[in-house]
């Protein structure tokens, strides 16, 4: 299994691209800025669409996905997500007013987008590989999400403050190699970061001590023009020096 970093800043501008990772060919974890930069072709490879949470970073480039592949594919793009979340979908996205609804046309019996309602802890099967919704803890409903080959994992924070609940899911995962956890402020904000439940280095290096296993960790949702000193305020730190900047387009085998 190979997954793609298609997006992992928090923000636009030059080459930067909000949230998305790609598993293989055909799923998405979030759909951020950088889905737009796939080819036609790549995009009609895409069957799924595991959504973190309904932030724009998240979820800018699935209306506009939709409106691209729907009359070329031969069946429905699936977006799963939790029930919270399926209903700001419903409500707010596609709402006719926002954007078409998707999952009524061309015509309720065979839409060009359905829902599946996930739950945390029920993993998802899809081509040979797991998806697990893990507890996040943002100011709106939200998942983390644990990506399994069976010989390896790779766990996601989303956007989080942190919490137990996350670690407790995260350290019964026997085979995790990978973690990408967010920081999205410098310890300047950490006032900003504590109100918009994000993670700060100070908060970070807090959280990687319930960590019981040594995955390798990159950071993700860095700030643009915060960056470097979010990283290395994260370096300076004992508990934290080791984490690394993940970095657009960079790849991952499990």
């Amino acid at each position: 299994m190979q997954i793609k970093v298609l997006g992992c800043s928090g923000g636009i501008g030059g080459d930067l691209r909000t949230t998305s990772l790609l598993v293989d060919e055909d799923v998405l974890i979030d759909a951020g800025t950088g889905v737009g930069d796939l080819s036609l072709e790549a995009l009609l490879k895409i069957d799924h669409i595991f959504v973190t949470h309904t932030h724009l970073d998240h979820i800018a480039a699935i209306p506009l996905l939709l409106d691209t592949v729907m009359g070329l594919r031969a069946k429905p793009v699936t977006v799963h997500a939790t029930s919270e979340v399926i209903n700001i979908f419903k409500q707010h996205i596609f709402n006719w007013l926002i954007w078409p609804n998707f999952n009524l046309i061309p015509d309720p019996a065979n839409p060009f987008l359905i829902y599946h309602e996930i739950t945390l802890g029920n993993a998802v099967s899809i081509n040979h590989k797991s998806i697990t919704a893990l507890p996040a803890n943002h100011v709106v409903p939200a998942v983390g999400y644990q990506i399994d080959s069976g010989a390896n994992s790779l766990a996601f924070t989303g956007d989080t403050a942190g919490g137990k609940p996350f670690w407790q899911a995260v350290n019964k995962i026997k085979n995790l190699k990978y973690l990408i956890i967010e920081t999205a402020f410098s310890n300047a904000e950490a006032e900003l970061a504590a109100v918009s439940k994000h993670l700060c280095p100070n908060t970070l290096a807090y959280e990687l001590e319930h960590l019981q296993s040594q995955p390798e960790i990159f950071i993700t949702h860095l700030k643009p023009g915060e960056d470097a000193t979010i990283m290395q305020e994260i370096a300076a730190h004992p508990t934290t020096q080791h984490c690394k900047a993940l970095q657009h387009q960079q790849l991952f085998e499990l």
